[in-house]
């Protein structure tokens, strides 16, 4: 059974495992409000290592584990950026849970810019946090650089979360990562008709201004803001800054 790790103390949860199509996901709900968060995670990642933004959340979240990431089940298959996102849509639509305000960090950027495009119905908005993958980087080589850059000065708790978290994530995460690269998040950004804001720590290797730009370009109406002395983790550690401007973000839906 799948464990509940976000909820503050006092706080019921719900957790459910949910297949579809031959891949299954872990959702841990908690909360109430006028807003639903839905966190989708980076690559190697997990629900668990997001609980400092979860928890300061104001309303109804899901955070998700991911098909072969955190306790969710390895897939048959390698999901596409596209399948991650068909598969969301479809637990969305099971549980009655849309419209969403989707927070996608990293990998989960892109998974939530197809949710978007695909399934326009099921989202009010998208937060795109530390978003991968700059045009300019897309090989296994330079982003695994960039994210040993980025864990350079980062708090031990928040390194053994996500040491923990990529050792769950098995022997095919390569596989995996190969899967985010592949992918032109380009091609689903300008087919998003919701707002979008896009968050970048200040020096988030993987998540260049430049890059973050062209995605500006690529959305009509989105809205960039930069987070001064974070890194890649703007949703992991010290998100107080993060959930800010989510919150105001929501406040404009």
């Amino acid at each position: 059974m799948p464990s509940s790790y976000l909820a503050p103390k006092g706080t019921p949860a719900t957790l459910l495992e949910f297949e579809h199509g031959g891949a299954t996901l872990i959702a841990e709900t908690f909360g109430e409000g006028p807003h639903t968060y839905l966190l989708l995670h980076g690559i190697g990642m997990g629900r668990s290592v997001y609980l400092d933004i979860v928890q300061r959340l104001e309303g109804r979240v899901i955070a998700l584990d991911l098909p072969g990431f955190g306790e969710a089940p390895e897939p048959t298959r390698t999901l596409t950026m596209e399948r991650h996102a068909d598969l969301v849509a479809a637990y969305l639509t099971h549980v009655g849970a849309s419209p969403v305000i989707v927070i996608g960090h990293s990998m989960g950027s892109q998974i939530a810019a197809e949710l978007a495009a695909r399934h326009p119905s099921l989202v009010e908005g998208v937060v795109l946090a530390g978003p991968t993958v700059n045009k300019a980087a897309r090989n296994v080589g330079a982003q695994a650089r960039y994210l040993l850059l980025d864990l350079i000065g980062e708090r031990p708790l928040v390194l053994w979360r996500g040491a923990r978290e990529y050792l769950r994530g098995g022997p095919h995460l390569i596989r995996k990562m190969r899967a985010t690269i592949v992918h032109e998040p380009e091609d689903a950004f300008v087919r998003i008709e919701c707002p979008v804001l896009v968050l970048r720590g200040e020096s988030d290797p993987l998540a260049p201004l430049s890059w973050c730009r062209e995605i500006l370009d690529a959305i009509p109406g989105a809205a960039l803001e930069v987070i001064p002395d974070h890194g890649h983790g703007t949703l992991i550690s010290d998100s107080e800054p993060a959930a800010r401007l989510i919150h105001e973000f929501a406040a404009r839906l």
